[in-house]
């Protein structure tokens, strides 16, 4: 399917498409690989580890919008969360999503592609007035300047995930056969980890 990125000059975005209908409740391979990057996550960043943190947060200063408290980059939600020792345990595939975001330290976006009608995906910024719901209790995030992914259909373009949070309509239940994911990346950082080396380890746990 057709994805389309309006802000290549600032951020990289790495899609995965899969069908999980066969995903195994415990994933043997993943469990293994958590229990390690939980244990190191324990301990502080390394130099190199933090840089690319802080470049992850800075490639979403973009007109606006500032990266900050409640508008961080859900990758450093989960790194506090490890390091805390409260972790989040949902299903495989979240917890594939995780985990990768978690070890990488970045921001990924998951959803159920069977939960919204779309020939095409689009990713540029929000506009004013643009929102969407992101919680079972109908909080909703204003989308004005911040990265924004949207489900193209008809030439109509509905907002459903971001680097912070995504919307609850699409967002992966038990029933969910099929998802998609979108990994996004400083454009501009020159060392590893590379987006390439992110994606294949995704694709590893998706189809281990």
């Amino acid at each position: 399917m057709n994805v389309e990125n309006l802000l290549s000059d600032r951020i990289k975005i790495g899609t995965i498409a899969a069908n999980i209908d066969a995903l195994p409740e415990h994933h043997t391979l993943l469990e293994e690989r958590l229990s390690e990057l939980l244990q190191l996550r324990r301990g502080p960043l390394g130099e190199s580890e933090d840089a690319f943190r802080k470049a992850c947060r800075d490639m979403m200063r973009i007109g606006s919008y500032k990266p900050t408290g409640r508008s961080k980059p859900a990758s450093e939600y989960l790194l506090r969360t490890a390091s805390e020792g409260n972790f989040p345990r949902i299903n495989s595939v979240v917890d594939i999503n995780n985990y990768i975001s978690l070890k990488y330290l970045v921001p990924i976006s998951l959803w159920d592609t069977d939960k919204i009608d779309a020939d095409s995906w689009l990713f540029r910024t929000g506009d004013e007035e643009e929102n969407f719901v992101f919680n079972s209790t109908g909080q909703v995030i204003q989308l004005h300047d911040l990265v924004t992914g949207f489900a193209v259909k008809g030439g109509k373009e509905t907002p459903i995930v971001t680097p912070v949070k995504d919307c609850q309509q699409t967002k992966t239940g038990m029933g969910t056969c099929n998802i998609m994911a979108a990994v996004y990346y400083p454009a501009n950082w020159p060392d590893s980890p590379s987006l390439d080396e992110i994606i294949e380890e995704f694709n590893e746990l998706l189809t281990a």
